[in-house]
């Protein structure tokens, strides 16, 4: 049964809400345009900057799927966190690709893209952010959802109700406050979130033990368990498909480059990515532990007190589960606090990121000569919708496989063609629009066509995500859109290069 007490832990997280939600809504007197409330007026300093995007990249949803990377691969599962730090400190160092991003003064990718091959593809880049953003993001107030029942012990029947006051929470100070709001609440859940983590993971230490933890791995997966390429079902593929992931993730994850384009210049971008590449780390490797410390002290009995709905894979609520026991009231509450510091944080960004996508890139035809207050106005409404869909959308949708393999081949639509796209577009004077099309549409086609054949009898005939077939998709899509990008290129260039 949870330790959670909520006299004093649920006082704990209530005192948490009121003063973010009540912060949010205080900055909505400085929105004066668009401008503001999508990259809030370009003022972002290095250290907003690096709280605000540690706190986005870090949710509940986050802590969910990497903590069951780690009952289900052990220390291994940690391989995606490494990659991303590297290609964090690796770029910002360099400034690939951003710092020129970032100079370009586009408020969001597909505008940069228009600028060197066209309206159609600026549109068409938009399009498959929005599609690849909102399906990736489809699961998060489910997920969320299901950490709070299972950690605070409450009743399951309740879910719906636990996602759609997460979502209200969310959405009141983001249709306010717009990026603003979320800076200013980012840095209160930045101190929040880290506090929850660090004092979390030493009180797991102490309790199991570091050598347990190992042993667990050891028993349990073995080899694999250590090193991704002793698991028949990962190897090679897994390895090169996340590497691509991250590197692609690290130019064009929206929610990412959102802070080098709210950035004061292209330099305090660059160091925005430099300073939080360790947190990308840290936020595989310290849920994690949480996740083998539930496979080291768990037993088939615990997970009878699961409610029937979350039994199916128990290795989602193995973390939540094993903490729900583990923590002493007081610690319990402040984890609540953290997680939902960081599963808001998350979740405005997100809703922020892919309304300013709808608005800027998809809405441009359209939108020609409205006034300020009518560009607050649908922004705020395209927020709302989004709002909706994914309240409805996690509601239905049933996982199949691993919740990071969902998310990886989820992104993986627009993150295959939009990488390419914006090197070609940076630093490849050839490139064209022909190019650009075709990659993005390579790019869509593998990871859609794997998703849609996962829900179709065809799964039952080729690997299932659950195996290897996920990272051969995903390469497929990286492979083909650069094909596609050269070739399309070369076959039909640009009217100049032609003449």
């Amino acid at each position: 049964m949870s330790h959670f007490d909520w006299l004093v832990d649920g006082s704990i997280v209530g005192l948490y809400l009121l003063v973010v939600v009540a912060a949010g809504i205080w900055v909505r007197r400085y929105v004066g345009g668009v401008q503001d409330f999508l990259v809030a007026g370009r003022e972002m300093d290095v250290y907003l900057g690096v709280a605000s995007l540690a706190a986005t990249e870090f949710g509940i949803v986050t802590c969910m799927y990497t903590a069951q990377a780690g009952y289900q691969h052990g220390f291994s599962g940690a391989v995606p966190g490494l990659l991303q730090f590297a290609a964090m400190l690796v770029i910002g160092w360099t400034g690939f690709c951003v710092k020129p991003l970032r100079e370009s003064g586009a408020l969001t990718l597909p505008e940069l893209f228009e600028k060197r091959f066209g309206a159609r593809v600026r549109w068409a880049a938009g399009l498959v952010i929005v599609l690849g953003g909102l399906l990736n993001m489809g699961l998060y107030l489910r997920l969320g959802g299901e950490f709070l029942v299972v950690v605070t012990g409450f009743d399951a029947g309740r879910l719906e109700w636990v996602m759609t006051g997460l979502l209200a929470l969310v959405l009141v100070y983001t249709v306010l406050g717009g990026m603003l709001s979320v800076l200013v609440t980012d840095y209160v859940q930045f101190v929040v979130m880290s506090v929850g983590l660090v004092a979390v993971t030493v009180l797991v230490l102490v309790n199991v033990g570091w050598q347990p933890l190992v042993d667990a791995v050891e028993r349990t997966h073995g080899a694999a368990g250590f090193s991704p390429l002793a698991n028949p079902e990962r190897g090679w593929p897994y390895l090169v498909f996340q590497a691509l992931l991250a590197t692609a993730a690290t130019l064009t994850w929206q929610p990412v480059v959102a802070r080098v384009l709210a950035s004061k210049d292209a330099r305090v971008g660059q160091r925005i990515y430099t300073r939080t590449s360790p947190f990308f780390l840290a936020r595989f490797v310290l849920p994690g532990i949480w996740g083998i410390a539930a496979l080291a002290t768990l037993g088939p009995v615990a997970f009878e007190a699961l409610p029937e709905s979350l039994r199916d894979d128990p290795s989602m609520a193995a973390m939540p589960l094993y903490l729900s026991t583990a923590l002493p009231i007081g610690l319990l509450g402040l984890l609540v606090a953290a997680m939902l510091a960081a599963d808001m944080s998350t979740d405005s960004s997100y809703l922020l990121t892919w309304s300013s996508v709808i608005y800027n890139d998809l809405l441009a035809p359209v939108r020609k000569g409205w006034s300020e207050s009518k560009g607050l106005f649908v922004n705020r409404l395209l927020v709302l919708a989004i709002g909706a869909f994914l309240l409805f959308y996690g509601l239905w949708f049933e996982l199949e496989g691993s919740a990071w393999d969902y998310f990886t081949i989820t992104g993986t639509i627009y993150l295959s063609s939009l990488s390419v796209l914006i090197v070609a577009c940076l630093y490849w004077k050839r490139a064209s629009r022909a190019g650009a099309i075709g990659a993005i549409a390579w790019g869509a086609l593998c990871p859609v066509a794997f998703l849609a054949a996962q829900k179709s009898e065809v799964a039952a005939l080729v690997e299932s995500a659950k195996s290897i077939g996920t990272y051969w998709s995903g390469i497929a899509a990286f492979g083909g859109a650069a094909l596609a990008m050269v070739v399309g290129s070369l076959a039909f260039p640009e009217r100049k290069e032609r003449a």
